[in-house]
């Protein structure tokens, strides 16, 4: 991998990640842009203990633009992108719109490829690695930023999501805090040891998953993918590597060469799961990705198991999964799609 770094007009950095070592990424971005101006803090409830980010700034972002005018499409015929190159294999670069900004954390996007109409499902093996290793390089980055806690890797698909930009591309928050999930999952590792249990609470799950097996969804020599026994979502899939690391810096080659293929075989299997289900086309399914990484500086970090976890909010043909009261006044999830269920279909709808 060639990494090659620069900066956009206002100031804002970008780097480009390619698979050639004789890339050359000498453009220069042509826009009379000024260094964007942010209105964003970090607002701590007092009441539930969690940081909400409030960023007035991004009501300007950019929102379903017209075929043609998309801002992460490569610079071309004389129209100028977030990104100067007339080519590319994947580039990340600050969010123009950040919800976190200067000293309460950043904000970056990450495109992966130029083509517009494609999707990470579409992607061949190599530059599903390449994107591994940009997530990788930006989480070891952004780690050594002063006060970065956590990286959060992502991707949301699908306009139901409320993704605002049809171009494949994901993000990665980089928190000046640990987050509410995160630190509900370091506690809940803390009280499963302190009850005197022999084994990690990370590797205890996932154990027993495989050794229930009803619920795994594919497996290979060092990944796993199961629903989880208790699934908030319609269909979920959690997927960790068989040696437990605490984040993407800590894979080993071996995780790290076998993860493009189980990765991409996931995501197709989403893509498939409601087919048959209407007479009508649903369309490429909706859903979120995330990577699930440990603090950089909690004390317990080594006990936490890095995972990706995969879901979409479609429950079935034509019908989607909303917070509602119960979810969203109380955070108690209803799921309407027994996880064993979840986990049947998408063992069906395996590739041949």
């Amino acid at each position: 991998m060639k990494k090659t770094a620069t900066r956009l007009a206002d100031g804002r950095e970008l780097f480009y990640y390619d698979s050639r070592d004789d890339a050359v990424r000498d453009d220069v971005d042509q826009r009379p842009l000024e260094r964007p101006t942010t209105t964003g803090e970090i607002r701590r409830d007092r009441l539930l203990g969690d940081s909400v980010a409030i960023a007035s700034h991004r009501q300007a972002r950019t929102y379903h633009p017209p075929p043609g005018q998309c801002p992460l499409c490569p610079s071309r015929d004389g129209r100028h992108t977030e990104i100067p190159a007339a080519a590319y294999e994947v580039v990340v670069f600050e969010n123009r719109f950040p919800s976190l900004t200067g000293d309460q954390g950043r904000c970056e996007v990450v495109c992966f490829t130029d083509d517009h109409d494609a999707s990470f499902a579409g992607l061949d093996p190599d530059r599903a690695a390449l994107v591994l290793a940009a997530w990788t390089d930006r989480t070891a980055e952004l780690a050594a930023l002063p006060g970065v806690e956590q990286v959060f890797c992502f991707e949301n698909r699908g306009r139901e999501i409320g993704v605002t930009l049809g171009h494949p591309h994901g993000q990665i928050y980089a928190y000046p805090f640990v987050t509410p999930r995160t630190a509900r999952m370091l506690a809940s590792a803390a009280a499963h040891r302190q009850r005197g249990a022999a084994r990690n609470l990370f590797d205890d799950v996932v154990d027993r998953e495989r050794a229930d097996g009803r619920r795994i969804v594919l497996q290979s020599a060092h990944w796993t993918a199961f629903v989880p026994y208790a699934a908030h979502w319609p269909y979920e899939a959690h997927l960790y590597p068989r040696r437990r690391v605490p984040d993407l810096l800590a894979l080993d080659d071996d995780a790290r060469a076998d993860f493009p293929r189980v990765y991409l075989e996931l995501l197709r299997r989403f893509d498939r799961i409601f087919d048959g289900d209407s007479g009508e086309a649903e369309g490429p399914t909706p859903y979120i990705s995330a990577w699930h990484q440990a603090p950089f500086r909690h004390p317990h970090r080594s006990e936490f198991a890095l995972h990706l976890e995969l879901f979409t909010i479609r429950r079935t043909a034509g019908k989607l999964k909303f917070l509602a009261g119960s979810e969203s006044g109380m955070n108690v999830f209803i799921n309407d799609v027994p996880p064993e269920d979840a986990a049947q279909r998408l063992r069906e709808v395996a590739s041949p």
